[in-house]
């Protein structure tokens, strides 16, 4: 297999004219870009004084996740011979704060809700989650577990 690379910059757009020189008086804001594509508006969740109206890195990572596993997910069905025509997420995760100021995510829970047209695949497509899970990269690569709370619809037939 091959290797993969990516790049982003992360440019702070932050500074209200005193840079840092008080906690107070700079602002979180930042721009998150990579070569063709749209910019990404960051900052830090609004607890941490940061921009309610940007992405914030943990609401980035969560959707990361989601993504990843939506992906991989879509893979599976196709491998295992069912058809997936809608799919939906509503992602979640927690975050443990330190006394120290340190953080670390603790948990993410994915809620995948999944249209799928054969009724007599519903026990397939669930158990299709766990597969997709073991191939996402994203879910492979973070330090806290990725749990799964799918329900799977079916289309009724036209």
């Amino acid at each position: 297999m091959s290797d993969h690379s990516y790049e982003v910059s992360v440019r702070w757009t932050g500074d209200r004219g005193t840079g840092t020189s008080g906690y107070r008086d700079y602002g979180r804001d930042h721009d998150v870009r990579a070569a063709g594509k749209h910019d990404i508006e960051g900052s830090a969740d609004p607890t941490f004084r940061g921009d309610r109206g940007r992405w914030n890195p943990e609401e980035l990572v969560v959707a990361s996740l989601a993504q990843c596993h939506m992906l991989s997910y879509l893979h599976v069905a196709v491998t295992e011979g069912f058809t997936v025509v809608d799919y939906e997420d509503r992602a979640t995760a927690s975050l443990n704060l330190n006394r120290d100021g340190s953080g670390e995510l603790t948990e993410a829970t994915l809620h995948p809700v999944v249209t799928i047209l054969e009724a007599d695949r519903v026990a397939d497509a669930e158990a299709a989650h766990a597969t997709a899970n073991s191939l996402c990269f994203i879910a492979r690569s973070v330090a806290f577990p990725v749990h799964h709370d799918p329900h799977t619809k079916v289309r009724a037939a036209d």
